[in-house]
């Protein structure tokens, strides 16, 4: 079984795909750090010497490489929707949880964070606003579940997931 969590950056795919890896049994896996081994560097490193589109064709191989193998929570980069062979990987291999998050909220929780290379930029809110206009209906399209973030814990947006999942038989009650 393989469950995969999209969303915007600082969405929480990685914080709370973490704590739902933990709470069903499985193996927590962040495409992000698949592709830092991979690569050598940094992402930040690797998009600023590379470019984008070197950046997209290697977590593509990544994402096809983790949605084929065992079973586990990914956690997959805010913008590996952008590809269609991702979106369609994630869709048909995975039950996928769309954490959907409002522009403003992300930039609440990631106004300090320094590791977004998709951040650095003078007006980070109106970026995160055009990356949700640009990417929204993509992680819709690749996803089962749309979770609403808001302001819940960690805690409760897990307890939502896992209800999801078990109401469409995906897993089963404790």
């Amino acid at each position: 079984m393989k469950i995969a969590c999209v969303g915007l950056p600082g969405s929480g795919k990685s914080t709370v795909g973490r704590q739902l890896a933990r709470r069903l049994g499985l193996r927590f896996i962040d495409s992000d750090q698949v592709i830092e081994q991979r690569i050598g560097c940094a992402i930040r490193e690797f998009f600023e010497r590379e470019g984008e589109a070197s950046f997209r064709d290697v977590e593509q191989l990544v994402i096809d490489e983790l949605t084929l193998g065992e079973s586990c929570v990914l956690s997959s980069g805010g913008g590996t929707v952008l590809r269609p062979a991702n979106r369609q990987h994630l869709h048909e291999r995975a039950h996928v949880v769309y954490l959907h998050s409002a522009p403003e909220e992300v930039f609440r929780r990631l106004r300090h964070d320094q590791n977004r290379p998709l951040l650095q930029v003078a007006d980070p809110l109106a970026r995160l606003r055009d990356l949700y206009t640009a990417r929204d209906a993509l992680y819709r399209e690749t996803a089962h579940f749309v979770i609403e973030t808001g302001r819940p814990s960690v805690a409760t947006l897990v307890n939502m997931i896992a209800m999801q999942l078990e109401l469409a038989g995906v897993v089963s009650a404790p």
